[in-house]
């Protein structure tokens, strides 16, 4: 069967162009359909921008095993493409003796993934590293770092082009159908008007989209379901004034979110957040600013006593893409390939929020080889 491209990438942020330039590296033709007018505008440009080490999650799940191999190849990724990062470090700290058993827990979790670098401090040590820092211990990670999200996203794009891959923005995905025999056709809306185009392989790196594409497709196994979306908005704020600050400072995380955390970008500013609000749409909007300030003055005065009144100020929000709903178990990233939907050359990725920056080179990987690539 002739088609008009040999593979298509559906969504053009983080996760989306990694595949997309491994894809295209193994010779493949490889084209890119982003419906905004430029690459990351929603989940990964809207993030703390951290490489995480990969000392949540659960042993042996695809969070754990993707973050550990992508943090490794996002450090090598940037050093040979220029791209700007800061190895700077993180303490998850532990603000009261009762939290101790939580920091233990988490370096043994920790260990089991393959985290070996970890380093317990005492209430002296991190106020050696970090003399604001109110805490009775902390865990030192140094392997945790942040990057220029931005760049890291132009590097792979200008990777695919230069592999003869393409993107086409401003393109839409409105219709999807498995061929008979192999291949799709995919409706694709632009400017107004609506085209045909026919592919023999399929991604679907939607993200907050991914749900939406994944159910226009016919074909699947009469007992998969295409997991559903349940949005999660995280707010962050940004410090007025330089932090006085070098590493990136961590409370006890909660079942379904990391906590305010302290996080520096590449200029040594400093921002909060995420906090976690779950929503039933995708609205962006900053929810009550001045509430919002309050709690999260609250929160960071836990282990930052003198952050200064009238310092937070309201930066942007993101909304992660989670497959679960409030008040169930987190659930782990979800790689579709056929043999979970039975439909050939098709991969769909659900649920990656973070560490999905971090994991995404490896994401790349793993999409190629359930390709057969």
């Amino acid at each position: 069967m002739t088609v008009d491209i040999e593979t298509v990438v559906i969504g053009a942020g983080a996760i989306g162009l990694a595949v997309a330039a491994e894809l295209a590296r193994s010779g493949q033709r490889v084209l890119v359909i982003e419906r905004h007018h430029t690459f990351g505008t929603e989940t990964s440009s809207r993030n703390s921008e951290v490489i995480h080490a990969g000392i949540y999650y659960p042993e042996g799940s695809l969070r754990a095993e993707l973050c550990v191999e992508g943090r490794d190849r996002l450090y090598a990724f940037a050093e040979q493409y220029g791209v700007p990062v800061n190895r700077c470090g993180k303490l998850l700290v532990a603000t009261t003796e009762a939290e101790i058993a939580g920091l233990a827990a988490i370096e043994a979790k920790a260990a089991r993934n393959g985290v070996t670098d970890l380093e317990r401090l005492s209430r002296e040590d991190v106020a050696r590293l970090e003399p604001e820092v109110r805490c009775v211990a902390a865990t030192l990670s140094p392997s945790t770092g942040i990057i220029d999200g931005h760049a890291f996203m132009a590097a792979l794009e200008a990777q695919l082009l230069n592999a003869g891959g393409e993107v086409a923005f401003n393109a839409e995905v409105v219709g999807a159908a498995v061929l008979p025999g192999e291949g799709f056709r995919l409706s694709v809306s632009s400017s107004g008007d609506v085209s045909e185009w026919t592919c023999a392989r399929l991604v679907n790196a939607a993200g907050l989209g991914a749900s939406r594409v994944g159910r226009m497709l016919d074909g699947a196994k009469n007992d998969y379901t295409v997991p559903g979306l349940y949005p999660a908005k995280g707010h962050y704020f940004a410090l007025s004034g330089r932090a006085p600050f070098k590493h990136l400072i961590y409370p006890m995380p909660s079942a379904d979110a990391l906590g305010v955390h302290l996080t520096l970008d590449m200029s040594g500013a400093a921002r909060f957040g995420p906090d976690i609000l779950w929503q039933n749409d995708l609205d962006y909007g900053f929810a009550d600013a001045d509430g919002r300030r309050a709690s999260f003055a609250a929160e960071i005065r836990r282990y930052w006593p003198a952050l200064p009144e009238d310092a937070l100020m309201p930066a942007y929000t993101g909304i992660r893409p989670k497959i679960y709903p409030e008040g169930t178990p987190p659930a782990d990233f979800a790689i579709h390939g056929e043999a979970a939907h039975g439909i050939p050359g098709f991969v769909a990725l659900y649920g990656i929020e973070s560490p999905g920056l971090t994991s995404s080179l490896a994401i790349g990987v793993r999409v190629a080889q359930i390709l057969g690539q």
